[in-house]
C-alpha cells in the first residue's frame, strides 16, 4: 500500500495566510534525519485534519498545519529551523 501525497508546494496558499513571504522557497533542516532543503519538497499529506509536511528522507513530520475559524495553528517541532529569504 503506497500513500498518496503531493509535494511541499501545496502548502504555498495555506502558508501564505499565515507569513507575508512564499515559505515554499524557504530552506528547513528536519530535526529527525538533518535533512535540509526547500519546504517545497516536503511530501504534503491533504488527507488528514489540516496539512502534514513530511521529510522526503526520512519520513518524519517536519511540520503541521491546521485551520480553524479565524485562525491557524502551526506546528514546525519536527523542524531544526526555517530560513526564509527576505
Amino acid at each position: 500500500m503506497t500513500d498518496q501525497y503531493v509535494d511541499g508546494n501545496a502548502l504555498a496558499g495555506p502558508l501564505q495566510e499565515v507569513f507575508a513571504v512564499d515559505v515554499t522557497g524557504a530552506t528547513s533542516r528536519c530535526a529527525g534525519c538533518g535533512r535540509t532543503g526547500p519546504v517545497a519538497t516536503l511530501h504534503v499529506y491533504t488527507h488528514a485534519p489540516g496539512l502534514v509536511g513530511r521529510c522526503p528522507g526520512c519520513d518524519g513530520v517536519v511540520l503541521r498545519l491546521v485551520r480553524g475559524p479565524g485562525s491557524a495553528w502551526l506546528d514546525l517541532r519536527g523542524s531544526v529551523f526555517l530560513r526564509v529569504p527576505l
